[in-house]
């Protein structure tokens, strides 16, 4: 056991430490006070008397005598603490933990001082920025759309009538301490050929059966399920689903037909308009809360239309956004998407989300400007072209950085897209005055 570590800044022992020193000491005052008091009146050379001076070392020079106090005092000191911090480790270690204790305290102090971020969104791409920003902040709340009616989240959905899991699955498996072991836990998709008792599980993924499973628990309340899942895997920040109600995502084309239901949409090219049904959804109050509270709010990465948009849609959420102090900085995705935003640049993407929101709902945009990443050869997409400005009124402000996962050019790098973004929220002037403030 490294005892200097437990010393180190951020860890918040060393001022306990010198209350109880300076507890010590002052019993230590009080108990020579006493000694004084009683051994005072006793006779020279009786036994009392002989006896009191073998113990205070009188037969010793006086600066010998302070020094051999004062070091055997040091040496119980740390050998006490030494022994009560292996107390609380031991059992720790012997259960499988698999970082020494005190690392575990120094990382949740650190990450309890990082911002107040919220992320919205869905898909792969939030996933992806949780699982970058969570070695930054535990003050991370991700807001996730709730319009996804394929796959195993639209059998739940159609079946027990909540609303979809997916998106809300692949977000706290990314913010989940345990991440990649839980995620693959929760990601497990029961087999398709899967016969007798096992046939109805078939296509499902666990982490679904398990977030329906709570909301059962919780009386059939879906944001409760939700956060009882929170609490049960400890991940780093919350997830919340943008609201309890079911969502049909639809859209109009340029030919004017009409599409409906997110999987169709996502497939589909030439977008004019997309909408929500209901059209009176009310949002969660957690979401609006913590949009309020936040010191960044990051829109995206994810499907333009599908993953993004539906949370933006519900008035609420986009007035909260509108409202809101923090910086709104929009993450472009690193490439386009077949069907849903083919053909789309940068200017493309923002003036899409623009057009179906609001002229002042972005502060800053951040773009990958870096090109070199290997490309999957299955994926027929291409890299999101650095046009710019768009056509409209404000232009936000343009940040430029390497933000692609090298292996892969769809998709952003979850440590370099963190990191650009605490990078942007630092150049931010009016976010400092609010920090510094609440500090203080």
């Amino acid at each position: 056991m490294n005892l200097r570590r437990w010393l180190a800044p951020g860890i918040g022992i060393k001022r306990w430490l010198v209350v109880v020193f300076t507890g010590l000491l002052l019993l230590a005052l009080a108990f020579a006070h006493f000694l004084r008091q009683v051994t005072r009146d006793l006779e020279p050379g009786g036994l009392a008397g002989m006896l009191v001076d073998l113990l205070t070392l009188q037969f010793l020079p006086f600066a010998l005598r302070g020094l051999i106090a004062g070091s055997v005092g040091v040496g119980l000191v740390i050998l006490g603490a030494y022994r009560a911090i292996r107390a609380l480790m031991d059992p720790l270690q012997k259960g499988g933990a698999d970082q020494p204790l005190v690392e575990l305290i120094y990382q949740k102090r650190f990450l309890a001082r990082g911002p107040r971020i919220v992320a919205i969104g869905g898909g792969t791409g939030l996933s992806t920025l949780l699982r970058g920003l969570k070695e930054h902040t535990s003050n991370l709340t991700a807001i996730v759309t709730v319009a996804d009616d394929g796959g195993s989240s639209g059998v739940l959905r159609s079946g027990l009538g909540i609303p979809p899991v997916g998106d809300i699955r692949n977000c706290i498996a990314a913010l989940a301490d345990t991440e990649p072991l839980m995620s693959e836990v929760l990601q497990y998709r029961f087999p398709e050929g899967a016969g007798g008792d096992a046939q109805g599980l078939a296509g499902h993924a666990l982490g679904n059966l398990l977030i329906a499973a709570m909301t059962a628990v919780e009386g059939g309340d879906f944001e409760d399920g939700v956060r009882a899942m929170n609490r049960i895997l400890a991940v780093r920040g919350r997830v919340l689903p943008v609201s309890s109600t079911p969502l049909t995502l639809h859209a109009r084309l340029t030919d004017g037909s009409i599409v409906d239901g997110q999987s169709q949409i996502m497939r589909t090219s030439g977008i004019e308009r997309v909408w929500l049904s209901p059209d009176d959804v009310a949002a969660s109050d957690e979401a609006l809360t913590a949009i309020a509270d936040a010191e960044l709010i990051v829109l995206g990465p994810g499907s333009l239309y599908t993953s993004l948009l539906p949370s933006l849609l519900i008035g609420a959420i986009r007035d909260a956004v509108l409202a809101a102090d923090a910086p709104r900085v929009f993450v472009c995705n690193v490439a386009t998407q077949l069907g849903e935003t083919s053909g789309f640049d940068l200017a493309g993407h923002v003036e899409a989300l623009i057009a179906h929101t609001g002229p002042k709902l972005i502060d800053t945009v951040l773009a990958n400007n870096s090109f070199v990443a290997r490309t999957p050869p299955d994926w027929p997409a291409e890299p999101v072209r650095l046009r710019w400005p768009p056509d409209l009124k404000p232009i936000p402000r343009l940040v430029l950085d390497d933000v692609v996962d090298p292996n892969d050019a769809h998709h952003h790098d979850p440590t370099r897209l963190a990191v650009a973004l605490l990078r942007t929220l630092e150049r931010e002037p009016r976010l400092r005055r609010r920090s510094v403030g609440r500090t203080a």
